[in-house]
């Protein structure tokens, strides 16, 4: 197959369906390709012949002279099977369906495919790229260094809407529609060596092959061309919540997030949050840490932004002495110099001080960005007087931005003026409500600190492949919500007949290193009576095939004794009925803190290692995080830290701080299990007590895929701590 250089800038561009009727798809096709008549040869097609804009159309592609490079279709879905057939036969290279309502997209993305040729869409919305004068698109674009890669045709639309009121150009703007043949990570593939391009705005609806994806985001940041991507049901795990504790604590967001972790992208939650924080990437400094100074001009909004600042996770953080010192001069007796930085009318008695208070926090080394607040660019339009002062000022805000490196941003109370347009086109970007401002500034900070990769220098401002995804669950171990052993399955099991009732989980788990309790099985008294004399009391008795056994009553803990621990096993088995029983010693060492640790395969991304908050109330704290597997150390300790509950593994109120370096290596032994090992769809630890001396699992649950298992070779050696 070819790559998508006919994509790119075609020499010859052939609209099949042309028109001169300007509400008709062929209209907007054949008006943007004559746009590039100077650079490439533009044929028009339209099988009743005539003009369309001025040119001769063809009646057909066997009737041109040439065969064109790129072909795109503006027809009816019942017509485009054959129209593409024609343009394959005459050699064309880069296919472009608008169309929608087409069938069997498949066999038509297969036709192309066994042709050497690429196919964009079909039911997408065009293509544009202003580098290269080529507008196959619906509307019309402004050229700039944003490029616009949307599933969604109207979606992509919008977002080249907002980035135009912001002032934002579009550099390249692709809607992949359907991706029959050419994929969203393809796309985004090809972005890292386009010059034009700074920044890139996603839209996704499904992830196909998440590996794929995350290499081209990549790809993308070795570029030095950071990703916002707008999602929304994310993936198939987020639709169908697993019946894990595990499933009801995360959702497909968060899936979607830790691939953005892991691909140094983030995710925005609305559009325009997502081209609030493009203006900031494309005309400013990006900030290299969380520190954010305040400038306003009123106390409230000062005192509002600073509230903004602080739940958004950035710093306010004091001033040093001498620079509030130097600020002060000049000022009113009421003015503030810590941070925020209240002028208190000093900016209405001379406007330069506007500019002279942000060049010196700037100059400070206190600040990885300042926000300034209020009424500065509305002076010029209330008082036309001040206009070519105020003016003056915005430019010297952005001289100071790019002289010590860092972004100053503006939220005005005017919408738009002589000045606000001066600040963004000198590179500040400017915002009408403080809340996107701050937003902005929350996003950069985070793709600051996902940073290049490793060893690659960012670009300067002015084809990878992807590893298979992983194979969906398309089937899982059937499990019975009665609280009672099930019946053996009919017939051959689709699965390996393997009975992952909680002492099939422990041995698969210990052997990839995974600590646990002694224990034992028993399924008559008897056994029980031997167990009870191999273990130490007090036991804990369970049910082996529950899945919630607290649920079900299919646990009992803290029996002191054999007799207490034949009692309960009478009463459980009455009530349950016969099957498998585990008697377990207790875990009896003191200030232990419950954890959970789990992991999900996800249709997209694969399998994600989740650890957090555990025991019964797993779900009600919801206090967990995630990351995609496996996991090194390092990331598994990262992960703990952001947990809520990380205070009470690091010693609460006098309590000693349990072994975390014990929990992250559970995580990595578990993430490497996952990964190795496709058959496992879930597998869920809760809780796992860690102690001061270590880490005890006391409850598992696996659920399988339909997968043939592969050998276990995952678990290593985890490195010294």
């Amino acid at each position: 197959m070819t790559g998508l250089d006919a994509f790119r800038d075609p020499a010859s561009i052939a609209v099949v369906g042309a028109s001169g009727t300007p509400t008709k798809w062929g209209y907007w096709l054949a008006r943007g390709a004559l746009t590039g008549s100077a650079r490439r040869t533009v044929h028009l097609v339209n099988a009743r012949g005539g003009t369309v804009l001025g040119q001769e159309t063809a009646p057909s592609l066997r009737e041109l002279p040439d065969a064109p490079e790129l072909v795109a279709f503006a027809v009816p879905g019942r017509a485009l099977g054959a129209a593409v057939d024609e343009a394959l036969a005459r050699g064309a290279r880069g296919l472009l369906a608008i169309t929608a309502g087409v069938d069997d997209e498949p066999g038509l993305a297969a036709r192309v495919r066994r042709a050497g040729a690429r196919l964009i869409g079909p039911n997408c919305l065009g293509i544009y790229d202003a580098s290269a004068q080529l507008d196959l698109v619906w509307g019309r674009f402004e050229p700039g260094s944003l490029a616009i890669v949307s599933q969604s045709g109207q979606l992509g639309l919008e977002l080249a809407g907002l980035a135009a009121d912001a002032g934002l150009g579009i550099s390249r703007f692709v809607s992949v529609g359907s991706q029959a043949d050419v994929t969203a990570h393809e796309v985004l593939t090809d972005l890292a060596d386009h010059d034009a391009t700074r920044v890139v705005a996603l839209y996704l609806e499904s992830f196909g092959d998440g590996h794929a994806l995350i290499a081209a985001l990549t790809a993308l940041r070795r570029a030095g061309k950071p990703v916002l991507l707008l999602t929304v049901g994310a993936s198939d795990a987020g639709r169908q919540a697993a019946r894990s504790h595990t499933g009801a604590m995360t959702t497909a967001t968060d899936i979607v997030d830790a691939a953005c972790e892991t691909a140094g992208a983030v995710r925005a939650e609305t559009p325009a949050r997502l081209i609030a924080a493009a203006q900031l990437l494309v005309r400013a400094p990006r900030p290299t840490g969380r520190r954010v100074v305040v400038v306003t001009d009123s106390g409230g909004q000062g005192a509002l932004a600073v509230d903004l600042v602080s739940r958004a996770g950035l710093l306010v953080e004091p001033l040093p002495h001498t620079t509030r010192t130097a600020i002060a001069t000049g000022l009113p007796p009421q003015a503030a110099t810590a941070n925020p930085v209240d002028l208190a009318g000093g900016g209405e008695q001379d406007l330069g001080t506007y500019g002279r208070v942000v060049d010196l926090v700037a100059a400070s080394g206190g600040a990885d960005a300042v926000l300034m607040s209020g009424y500065f660019g509305s002076y010029g339009h209330d008082i036309p007087a001040q206009q070519e002062r105020e003016t003056e000022v915005a430019l010297e805000l952005a001289r100071s931005a790019v002289r010590y490196g860092l972004p100053v941003l503006v939220h005005s109370m005017a919408r738009s003026t002589t000045t606000t347009e001066a600040l963004r086109a000198a590179g500040v970007p400017t915002y009408t409500d403080i809340e996107t401002a701050v937003g902005a500034l929350g996003t950069a900070a985070r793709l600051a600190e996902r940073g290049p990769v490793e060893g690659v220098e960012p670009a300067e401002p002015g084809a990878t492949g992807g590893v298979p995804a992983p194979t969906p669950a398309e089937a899982r171990t059937p499990r019975s919500a009665d609280p009672r052993p099930p019946d053996p399955p009919a017939g051959p099991p689709a699965a390996p007949p393997v009975p992952f009732g909680y002492l099939s989980a422990r041995d698969l788990l210990a052997g990839a290193g995974i600590a646990f309790p002694p224990a034992l099985p028993v399924t008559d008294l008897n056994e029980l009576r031997c167990a009870a004399a191999r273990l130490t009391a007090p036991y804990v008795l369970k049910a082996d095939w529950l899945e919630h056994k607290s649920e079900h009553g299919g646990v009992a803990v803290g029996l002191g004794d054999a007799t207490a621990l034949e009692a309960a096993y009478m009463a459980m088995s009455l009530r349950l009925g016969p099957g498998r029983y585990v008697v377990e010693q207790l875990d009896r060492r003191p200030h232990v803190v419950e954890m959970v640790v789990a992991t999900r395969r996800d249709p997209s991304f694969g399998p994600v290692v989740v650890v957090g908050a555990g025991g019964t109330e797993t779900e009600l704290w919801r206090d967990s995080v995630l990351a995609l597997a496996p996991c090194t150390h390092e990331n598994a300790m990262g992960l703990i830290a952001r947990l809520r509950c990380a205070p009470l593994l690091a010693g609460w109120r006098g309590r000693p701080p349990v072994d975390t370096g014990a929990l992250a290596d559970t995580v990595v032994r578990l993430s490497r299990l996952a990964t190795a090992r496709p058959d496992l769809l879930e597998i869920e630890l809760n809780p796992v007590r860690v102690a001061t001396d270590g880490l005890l699992a006391v409850d598992a649950l696996i659920s399988l895929t339909g997968v043939t298992p592969a050998a276990v070779t995952c678990a290593g050696d985890i490195p010294t701590r």
